[in-house]
């Protein structure tokens, strides 16, 4: 692969300045993405995903590694031009798609092993990582960069106010690490929060799709009302029979279920 030119050289060409409109925040630091590609373990032999690549400084990274072949998934016309740019001197193994990710599905656009690496749009990372953990059984694992502070709720222990939703989803599938914390200086243009990137590893046995269907409307009923107790939280979904037939006590409250609490009860509510 020919060396690439200096990722400010880039921006500049393609007019590619962050719009906060797609959550764009570019880290250009290159010990910072590889350090990143290195959370994701030996890529030899793996179809590797990233989105929203923007200048590409992750995607070089990726390129570096032994992954088998990067696809990149690119919303913004003017970061498509750049990344076309870098796959004409990748010897076909950089693939660029012109999409928008959450209409996009990932799994069937590369035969596994699959791993997903991304810097992913703020606005739009949430929706995504769930939407994933849906399909969970089609990844080897996530690296995933996110504001602090979601990434915080997606690896939160139980009885701790981060915990909620997102944490049950995440953990339920996937063995969630938090593998780096990325200042907001790192970035251009700086967001308002520190960044952290999350390590998902999923689980051997997943959900089947109606079981995990079900745990999504749970914990959002569950989580909804956080002050609520159970009872009361879960009245429009089983409420206090529910919550006996699983042998929980329904004065507690969602934030101190175990994930393994949680898989009972969705079993029980299924």
């Amino acid at each position: 692969m020919a060396v690439p030119p200096p990722l400010r050289e880039v921006i500049a060409r393609h007019g590619l300045d962050a719009r906060r409109s797609l959550g764009q925040h570019f880290l250009l630091d290159g010990n910072l993405t590889g350090r990143i590609a290195r959370l994701a373990g030996d890529l030899a032999g793996r179809q590797v995903i990233e989105i929203g690549p923007g200048p590409g400084g992750l995607t070089r990274a990726l390129l570096a590694t032994d992954a088998a072949a990067v696809t990149v998934i690119e919303v913004d016309p003017r970061g498509v031009a750049a990344m076309q740019e870098l796959a004409a001197d990748s010897a076909g193994r950089l693939n660029v798609l012109a999409a928008d990710a959450m209409k996009t599905d990932v799994a069937a656009l590369v035969p596994p092993p699959r791993v997903i690496v991304a810097n992913l749009p703020y606005n739009i990372a949430s929706p995504l990582l769930v939407g994933w953990l849906r399909q969970a059984n089609a990844f080897e694992r996530l690296v995933l960069m996110f504001q602090l502070e979601v990434a915080e709720r997606i690896c939160a222990a139980p009885g701790t106010s981060a915990y909620g939703r997102l944490s049950v989803l995440a953990q339920w599938t996937c063995a969630a690490t938090l593998g780096m914390r990325i200042p907001a200086a790192a970035f251009v243009p700086p967001p308002n929060v520190s960044s952290a990137v999350v390590v998902l590893t999923p689980h051997a046995v997943q959900p089947a799709p109606a079981l995990f269907a079900h745990m999504e409307r749970l914990t959002a009923a569950a989580f909804g009302q956080r002050r609520k107790m159970l009872r009361g939280a879960l009245r429009n979904v089983g409420g206090e029979a529910l919550l006996s037939e699983a042998g929980i006590a329904s004065d507690r409250r969602a934030e101190t279920l175990s994930v393994a609490e949680f898989d009972r009860l969705v079993r029980v509510f299924r």
